[in-house]
């Protein structure tokens, strides 16, 4: 087996953290750990069943598939989320299990306050910011060109300023020790604490990297738009979101299949710059959850009978 056949034979799994624990992913799979207040780690792992690339294979193509992907991550990132926080106060004596209608709606108020958030802080401040801030003389290409460079330095402050928080930094050193247990399974070592201790904590399939290369080609493709008002030209940015995002994510999904190339390491080394703000060194037992997850979700995937369809691509690290 030669050194880059380990990581091209595992590129499609991946995962992100989740409170106190570590979700993980295959094509087929997925497997949750989770740290609980007793010390003792919890496990959830199940089928990855109903995504919206299954439900519509014929969408499943280049250029096309990369928006219902990171859709369908979201989801599964959401259930990881809530299964995690439910883990933490299990073992409160007043703790009561919400039913599912109120755990569904919980999790798509969130993801619905979360998208505000996201339109707020990085499409109407910076537009607002860029028209207040132009000068005489200033073409559309100029001002496009500031509004993606608020929006860059916004998001660069943000994930700064969340990362002194001391729960996000837990958040980040499980994260950290995600890309770690990926970057020893990609490497062919056996996934244990001592091997992901010794890995790098950044990795090309971040989602970190992803969102700061959506950033970057937006800059490029909402220049060519012009500068109409600001009410049409936010809606217009975000129509045109999944289509940037999904030529990202082909390069994303290119970039973890050959994360050692020339090319590779020069195209995504602002991104992998950016994920020392989203990581934080774990220690050992963060490493532990992180493994578990990996070995728990590798175990499902390679005893599934060859016949059974892949119904998605892993998710970013």
């Amino acid at each position: 087996m030669t050194p880059n056949e380990p990581q091209k034979r595992y590129w499609r799994y991946g995962g992100q953290a989740v409170i106190e624990g570590v979700m993980m992913r295959s094509p087929r799979y997925f497997a949750v750990a989770c740290r609980a207040p007793d010390g003792s780690i919890v496990v959830q792992a199940e089928p990855i069943k109903n995504t919206l690339v299954g439900k519509l294979q014929f969408l499943n193509r280049p250029f096309l598939r990369g928006f219902l992907m990171l859709v369908d991550a979201l989801a599964l990132g959401m259930r990881a989320l809530m299964f995690s926080s439910q883990v933490q106060i299990q073992n409160d004596p007043n703790y009561k299990p919400p039913a599912k209608p109120i755990q569904d709606i919980a999790i798509g108020g969130s993801a619905a306050v979360g998208l505000a958030i996201g339109i707020g802080l990085f499409f109407v401040i910076p537009t607002l910011l860029t028209d207040w801030l132009k000068r005489e003389g200033w073409g559309s290409f100029e001002q496009n060109l500031l509004d993606g460079v608020l929006r860059i330095t916004i998001f660069l402050l943000y994930v700064g300023l969340i990362g002194l928080m001391p729960d996000i930094r837990r958040v980040f050193q499980y994260h950290g020790a995600e890309h770690k247990a990926i970057n020893a399974l990609e490497e062919g070592l056996p996934v244990t604490v001592e091997t992901a201790r010794q890995q790098t904590r950044l990795h090309p399939r971040c989602g970190t990297s992803f969102v700061l290369l959506v950033l970057v080609v937006s800059i490029f493709v909402f220049a060519l738009l012009g500068r109409p008002a600001w009410y049409i030209r936010i809606p217009m940015h975000l129509a045109l979101l999944p289509v940037v995002a999904s030529l990202v994510y082909e390069v994303i999904r290119l970039a973890g299949m050959y994360k050692t190339g020339f090319f590779t390491r020069v195209l995504l080394a602002p991104g992998l710059w950016t994920q020392y703000l989203t990581t934080r060194e774990p220690t050992d037992d963060q490493i532990e959850v992180a493994v578990t997850a990996l070995r728990h979700v590798q175990a499902l995937e390679e005893e599934a009978p060859a016949e059974t369809p892949a119904p998605a691509e892993a998710a970013t690290p």
